[in-house]
């Protein structure tokens, strides 16, 4: 698809469909003869010869024996799921242990599959995505994309001033440096002590290792915020929501144009393991008194 800039309110079309068969449900002819026409010459797309298997949107312009023909093509964004975890509930679909998992509370899909886009730890609880688009859950993971994911963490003790700037300035993991671009106080008393800490990627228990490389153990680990999407205060445990459709276009604009269709599920988009990227939880000091936790 063309890559210029849209207006902010104008539709996300994400799943364009194979020339030929758009111009089969057009009525132009069978699938089979329209492939034949494309190897012929006989339709363009954009001023140029198309080719087999060639996607087309709504902003191409196709001609068929040099006529320029319309299409009508639908917007099908894909499912977005926000989920509030508890603890006590693995991101597994097959646990040999037994233990529950969080693939049981979701609704039932009439045809594809829910992917975890991120995973909690066991013990963690907080905001949890998933998606039936694997390319959209590939985008939202991979470090290469940096989307923040925030967290609530509660802590046994206090960070020094010292062990605060470790943190932020970077700690030597056995998988390679980590750093919060934020960390700040969220209150605390007695014991405990609560901070929000923001992170661009999501390695497997990436906050509890920084955390305890500094000499702190993590108590209580919860994610409030994956991208733009927040953990709503009115989103029980246990419970989950769909995204409204203007939700997941803003999610959608977050990504590069080009790979906003579908692409096959890589390693790290597999929901039936606890490990790969995004080990973590996390919890909103903006939305959670964290004091009372």
């Amino acid at each position: 698809m063309p890559s210029h800039a849209r207006r902010r309110n104008e539709p996300v079309f994400i799943d364009p469909p194979k020339l030929h068969k758009a111009l089969a449900d057009a009525g132009y002819g069978s699938r089979r003869e329209l492939e034949e026409w494309i190897v012929a010459g006989r339709v363009s797309v954009n001023g140029l010869p198309a080719h087999v298997g060639q996607r087309v949107g709504p902003e191409d312009k196709i001609r068929v024996n040099g006529k320029l023909v319309q299409l009508k093509f639908g917007l099908r964004l894909p499912r977005v799921l926000v989920y509030h975890k508890p603890e006590g509930e693995i991101v597994s679909k097959d646990d040999p242990d037994g233990r529950p998992s969080v693939f049981a509370r979701l609704p039932r899909l009439k045809s594809g599959r829910w992917i975890s886009i991120g995973r909690l730890d066991f013990n963690s609880c907080g905001l949890l995505l998933f998606t039936n688009d694997g390319g959209l859950a590939n985008r939202m993971m991979h470090p290469r994309y940096e989307i923040e994911r925030e967290y609530a963490v509660r802590i046994l003790g206090e960070a020094t001033p010292e062990m605060l700037e470790r943190l932020r300035s970077g700690i030597q993991l056995e998988d390679g440096l980590a750093s919060f671009s934020l960390i700040a106080e969220a209150g605390g008393e007695g014991a405990n002590r609560w901070y929000r800490v923001v992170l661009a990627e999501g390695r497997n228990r990436e906050v509890r290792r920084m955390f305890e490389a500094v000499g702190l153990m993590v108590s209580r680990l919860m994610r409030v915020r994956y991208g733009p999407v927040h953990l709503s205060p009115r989103l029980k445990r246990g419970q989950c929501r769909d995204l409204e459709p203007g939700e997941v276009q803003e999610l959608l604009k977050l990504l590069p144009r080009e790979q906003r269709g579908s692409t096959p599920v890589g390693p790290y988009t597999d929901g039936d393991s606890e490990d790969g990227f995004d080990g973590e939880d996390e919890v909103d000091g903006n939305r959670i008194d964290l004091a009372e936790k």
